[in-house]
């Protein structure tokens, strides 16, 4: 069955796939697995997200970027591609320098397509903050929790569980549910 709804695919880079990287996803790996998986489902109607560092941090992201000052790059720098197996298929990429991508043009585009199916990188982090943004403005979010990875299991466990109190705005499925259900 075809799944109905837009796949958003929230920042699967090489600042979170490198072990190296102080932004490690541990579980990236598994996450880029539902990924593949889903892709081959939702044929033209995916969307690709990166965050990238803004050109001058304001508010309470200075002192994030303080935090973090190797992230401090232009968006063309290598730690912000996509991983090599995604970025030959990312046909529509939509970068943000914010946790969540739920942006007017996202928001557009889930419109066109009913509702937004999320997998990626960090659960805990932008796939949180997109999916809340999006249900706050009353659009139908599906989570595929085997297609997220988060900064490590417990975090990625109390994302999912917290997203999951939003229901039924927000709902928690997996790739086998969601691909059986549409």
């Amino acid at each position: 069955m075809t799944p109905a709804g837009l796949l958003t695919v929230i920042d699967m880079q090489h600042v979170f796939a490198d072990p190296a990287s102080p932004w490690a996803v541990p579980r990236f790996a598994g996450a880029a697995a539902g990924v593949r998986r889903l892709l081959r489902s939702f044929g033209d109607r995916v969307v690709f997200t990166r965050f990238v560092a803004p050109r001058e941090p304001t508010g309470a992201w200075r002192a994030y970027y303080e935090r973090w000052p190797f992230a401090r790059q232009p968006p063309n720098a290598p730690l912000w591609r996509l991983v090599d197996e995604f970025a030959p298929l990312a046909r529509d990429v939509l970068d943000a320098p914010t946790f969540g991508k739920w942006t007017a043009r996202l928001a557009a585009r889930t419109a066109h397509e009913g509702r937004l199916v999320l997998a990626g990188v960090s659960t805990d982090r932008c796939v949180l903050s997109t999916a809340l943004a999006a249900a706050d403005a009353g659009t139908e979010v599906l989570v595929v929790a085997d297609a997220c990875a988060g900064a490590d299991d417990a975090s990625h466990a109390e994302a999912l569980h917290v997203m999951d109190l939003y229901g039924p705005l927000v709902r928690v499925t997996t790739i086998a549910e969601l691909l059986r259900t549409g």
